[in-house]
């Protein structure tokens, strides 16, 4: 067990994946305890997702890649523009358009509230993140 944001010191890595707490929260920062833990991200879903972009440049070999995989509504381009700034290069290796879960549909009044969905969407976008140290 460990925390990403904080590498084992000298250690790097050829593959790091990760499946990070990623939707937004009405609640304001992550828990600490409890089943939300697994999902709730912060405000704006990116409490974790970017701690991983800040620490990930620090854990790969060269030619080592992350592979991460969270919700556009997290903001893609914030993730690629957070790694490529790290020097990464740093793209979309795919996505995948799923019904909402649970967790979103009980947020679907303050997402739409928002603007970060619409009234229309009935399905949460998922991309997964590839980003490679040159």
């Amino acid at each position: 067990r460990g925390d990403l944001a904080d590498p084992v010191p000298g250690r790097m890595y050829d593959l790091v994946l990760s499946n990070p707490p990623y939707v937004p929260s009405p609640l304001g920062p992550p828990p600490r305890r409890g089943n939300a833990r697994a999902w709730d991200a912060g405000h704006d879903g990116r409490a974790v997702v970017d701690r991983i972009c800040d620490a990930a440049p620090y854990l790969l070999h060269r030619g080592g890649v992350l592979l991460m995989v969270h919700s556009d509504l997290t903001g893609t381009e914030a993730t690629l523009r957070h790694l490529s700034g790290g020097g990464l290069k740093a793209e979309v290796s795919d996505t995948a358009s799923v019904p909402f879960g649970p967790v979103l549909r009980s947020r679907l009044p303050w997402l739409r509230g928002r603007g970060l969905l619409d009234e229309h969407t009935d399905e949460e976008k998922l991309v997964v993140i590839r980003a490679e140290q040159p």
